[in-house]
């Protein structure tokens, strides 16, 4: 007959041990922790965007150019590539442009570029737009912001120029020199210097406009004016020239008449001729010097 213990009564079954912890040797190097998952970096940022981008354009084609709908679309893509835009247009910061009017050309090569990008192509939007955009840019400062217009090879050797002035500035530890620029493009000293000179003309310098530190006069307080007398210097020099081509006598009284300001009653006292007489010398003087002035001819 088998016996039956109640539960209550049973003897309880001794606690299962757990097993030692592992102890790592004291030499051991202390274990890697993962870093922590970022959210929100600007990879992920950049995918969604080109993400939303290939939606948006696949949302585009089907809509009829024109409508309202087509117009929200096409905003939306806008409104989601701006940061392309705004990458671009940093590389001009040097320009001294306001940044916003910058930002406000490449957006319409963006534009251009959203009005002709094709997504069967099978190429990225950004890609395609980046060329665009900075092309609209480099119009932009080559038509519009130039004070003075230059040679479209001189602009472009300009490019050229400022980038080995950062390349060697960097390697050297300083500003290079002209003769180094030359030398790194392999063109001659002049054409740098044509080059830095051209660079200053995106803006002119008002004339009005203090110069360099205060209570410097402005460039216009500086220029010279016109003297007035600078006519009567040609005057005097052709004079001069026709007058050595008449007789000494008639000379004397052209100088005593015009120079020292006599009357021809004087003249006539100061020579011992007749009044008469100085007249009609003077006349044939005055038909000499008009038949020999070859500028009045």
């Amino acid at each position: 007959m088998a016996l039956t213990v109640p539960a209550s009564t049973a003897p309880e079954a001794p606690p299962a041990k757990a097993p030692p912890a592992e102890v790592p040797p004291a030499n051991a190097p202390p274990a890697k922790t993962p870093p922590p998952k970022t959210v929100g970096g600007g990879s992920t940022r950049g995918a969604d965007t080109r993400a939303l981008t290939q939606v948006l354009f696949g949302q585009l084609k089907d809509l009829e150019p024109g409508s309202p709908e087509h117009g929200r679309v096409r905003g939306a893509l806008i409104e989601a590539n701006l940061p392309l835009v705004r990458y671009a247009a940093a590389r001009f910061r040097s320009r001294n442009e306001p940044m916003e009017d910058v930002v406000q050309v490449g957006t319409i090569g963006l534009i251009n570029a959203i009005d002709r990008f094709d997504p069967e192509r099978g190429v990225q939007f950004p890609t395609f737009a980046m060329p665009t955009v900075v092309g609209e840019i480099k119009r932009y400062f080559r038509d519009n912001v130039r004070t003075v217009h230059v040679p479209r090879r001189l602009h472009e050797l300009w490019v050229q120029v400022t980038g080995a002035t950062e390349d060697l500035t960097t390697a050297f530890g300083r500003s290079p020199t002209t003769s180094e620029i030359a030398e790194r493009l392999r063109i001659t000293e002049d054409e740098v210097l044509a080059c830095i000179e051209a660079g200053r003309s995106y803006h002119a310098t008002s004339l009005e406009a203090a110069q360099e530190g205060d209570g410097l006069p402005g460039l216009l307080d500086r220029l010279g004016y016109e003297d007035p007398a600078l006519d009567g210097v040609e005057h005097r020099d052709l004079v001069r020239h026709l007058l050595v081509q008449l007789p000494e006598r008639e000379q004397r009284i052209l100088l005593l008449r015009y120079y020292s300001n006599l009357t021809q009653s004087q003249i006539s006292a100061e020579l011992g001729v007749s009044q008469m007489h100085v007249s009609r010398l003077l006349a044939r003087s005055f038909a000499r010097l008009r038949s020999a002035n070859r500028i009045e001819a």
